[in-house]
């Protein structure tokens, strides 16, 4: 579980991520408050001739402007940003076709919480930056190199353009890479970076440090310094190489992907093709000045980037057959619109929704920029997906309210006879991410509910809070933010790239359709049950962080992890990390539990494997294959 940076130093990754609690937003909140609106934000900057009006969080850039004055305009977003973990600004930059900085002056841009940083090119070759695109560690001790670390770097988003990397001015360490240390809710997607490596964590300041992500697709990227991240999956992607890993390094499709073999020592799951796949839509300029969107097509057993000869298969959806909506449109409003035949696009923004968002004609395009998020109002379903294909939801973070939802996101219902789905055009989830607590105070039964057949989860995040602004302690917490389930899957050939799942109340994700499959899960058991008591399933102890359901026939794991820290009470004991029947088509591959210091997972899986518990804190239980071939 060692990490090695470039230098050769070697670190211990993190045991834990219990250092994000109650981050003090202090000075950049302050900061965010006072630049909202002003120079750094999109009202800033005059929107290039043809631009739509994607409301004053969308800053539209053209290559005929100053190097400096997109540089500045980045900067003073990021001051804003970087610390601003529990804030409502939410950004998008998008640069149209063109080249942006040069040999002599580079853009080197960072990006901080809520932005987004996209290309608007036809192809990522078409929008080109010379400089870098960056995170680093976060500070958590202000004035200061003291806790400095990447568990806390969420939500942001970089996509669809060339980063050919200049380093000039940076010194020698920040010059040896180009820095991505990132952990959940982030996405890297349609990336060609050249120059230089690529380093998923950070290990300039104060040295490697720790690192909880993450998500990388469709891209084409030089060496990958994986490093301190805990787990990973990269998928439908080109690299020069790889090197370290923590946990679960999970490939598919990836050209250039390590061998398998010595699993778990290096901790790698490589898989030739994705069985199902889809990128996620985006935004692009065509040739005559006209906003387009670009909506790809499912595809099947492939591997490599669907770019390599030409624009990505799919379907063209001029932006004109999009409602753009803006913080503050009614639902009424939106769901008009899309009764009308409008796909919806959400710019940047928090948007209350006390009544379902209604999604209920086929092949449909929800797609958010800049981590535009819904928030439960009233107990509500934010928004409700009917049982039709190829409906897509692209970019969305989903809240919990302060009255309990029974559901964040629906798809399908529970009970309908009269299901309609495609295996050939699922519907697709990517990008969306959903928090009960962190903000403010969350509530709801469940935060994803899949109960439609073929359906294809692209990246996600499904996250109870850990900590957040309201203060409580873990006890009032555990029963303030509440949440009982992460991730029900009641529909048939559902399948999950990246499905990562965290701190809820009972079974973090129950499994009930037929023939599932996840590449990549990833999973914190809650933190915070006062007692035994609190955590038990009826005579067993607690819950088991993935549970797939007793009468399913078929279903397929690829690399996953259940991870405990009962900070709240040590003493806890939760009887397996994984729960699932005991068939042969019910299959498990690469699986794993850990203890971060605190509380006791009993087994890996149904009875088998070791103790995870505080004799071998930070050192894996493993699983090659269950049940043993």
């Amino acid at each position: 579980m060692m990490s090695t940076s470039p230098g050769g130093a070697v670190k211990a990754p993190s045991p834990h991520r219990g250092v994000r609690r109650r981050v003090t937003l202090g000075l950049a909140t302050a900061v965010a408050v006072a630049v909202a609106g002003l120079p750094g934000s999109a009202a800033a900057t005059p929107l290039p001739s043809g631009t739509p009006n994607f409301g004053a969080n969308v800053t539209v850039f053209d290559p005929s402007m100053p190097v400096a004055d997109i540089q500045a305009a980045l900067d003073a977003t990021h001051t804003a940003q970087v610390g601003n973990e529990m804030g409502t600004s939410r950004y998008a930059y998008l640069f149209k076709p063109g080249t942006y900085g040069t040999a002599e002056q580079p853009l080197q841009i960072k990006v901080g919480y809520y932005t987004e940083i996209a290309g608007l090119g036809a192809q990522p070759t078409d929008v080109v930056i010379n400089g870098k695109i960056e995170v680093y560690n976060r500070c958590l001790t202000e004035g200061g190199t003291a806790n400095c670390l990447a568990l806390v770097n969420f939500w942001r988003t970089l996509s669809n353009l060339t980063l050919n990397v200049n380093a000039l001015g940076q010194d020698g360490c920040r010059a040896s890479a180009n820095f991505w240390a990132v952990s959940q809710a982030v996405s890297m997607r349609r990336m060609n970076v050249t120059g230089a490596n690529l380093s998923l964590m950070d290990y300039c300041t104060a040295g490697p440090q720790y690192a909880s992500g993450g998500f990388i697709a469709d891209s084409k990227l030089p060496f990958v310094i994986n490093g301190s991240q805990q787990q990973w999956l990269i998928r439908n992607s080109q690299v020069d190489g790889w090197s370290n890993g923590v946990w679960n390094q999970v490939f598919a499709g990836v050209v250039g992907a390590p061998d398998d073999a010595g699993f778990p020592n290096p901790p790698y799951t490589t898989l030739d093709t994705t069985p199902v796949s889809r990128e996620k839509p985006y935004l692009f300029v065509d040739a005559n000045g006209k906003y387009q969107v670009r909506v790809p097509e499912a595809r099947f057993e492939t591997s490599g980037i669907s770019w390599a000869d030409g624009l990505t298969p799919g379907r063209t959806v001029p932006l004109s057959d999009f409602f753009v909506a803006k913080p503050g449109d009614s639902v009424t409003k939106i769901n008009l619109a899309l009764a009308l035949g409008k796909h919806l696009l959400l710019t940047p923004g928090v948007y209350d929704i006390a009544r379902s968002i209604e999604v209920w004609r086929p092949d449909t395009v929800v797609l958010g920029l800049g981590q535009a998020t819904l928030t439960a109002v009233n107990g509500s379903v934010p928004l409700d997906v009917a049982d039709v294909p190829g409906v897509i939801i692209a970019g969305v973070t989903i809240d919990a309210g302060l009255k309990e939802s029974p559901v964040l996101l629906r798809v399908g219902r529970k009970v309908n006879p009269l299901r309609w789905s495609s295996k050939t055009n699922p519907t697709t989830l990517s990008d969306v991410y959903f928090r009960v607590g962190g903000p403010h105070v969350g509530k709801t039964d469940t935060a994803l509910q899949v109960n439609s057949d073929n359906v294809l989860i692209d990246h996600t995040w499904v996250w109870r809070g850990d900590h957040g602004v309201e203060g409580f302690t873990d006890t009032e917490r555990w029963n303030t933010n509440t949440g009982r389930y992460g991730a029900v899957i009641n529909g048939d050939n559902v399948n999950a790239n990246g499905l990562f799942v965290e701190h809820f109340q009972k079974y973090n994700t129950v499994w009930n359709g037929e023939n599932g499959r996840t590449i990549l899960y990833q999973n914190e058991l809650p933190y915070d049950p006062p007692t035994q008591a609190d955590w038990m399933n009826g005579d067993v102890q607690g819950y088991a962080g993935y549970k797939v359901g007793d009468k399913v026939q078929k279903h397929t794991l690829y690399g996953a992890g259940v991870y405990v820290f009962n900070q709240n009470n040590p003493s806890i004991h939760t009887a397996n990390g994984f729960e699932v029947p005991e068939r042969p088509g019910v299959k498990l591959y690469h699986i794993m539990t850990v203890n971060l210091s605190a509380g006791i997972i009993d087994h890996v899986v149904n009875g088998i494997g070791g103790q995870a518990d505080t004799t071998n804190i930070g050192s894996p239980q493993f699983i090659v294959e269950y049940p043993a071939p």
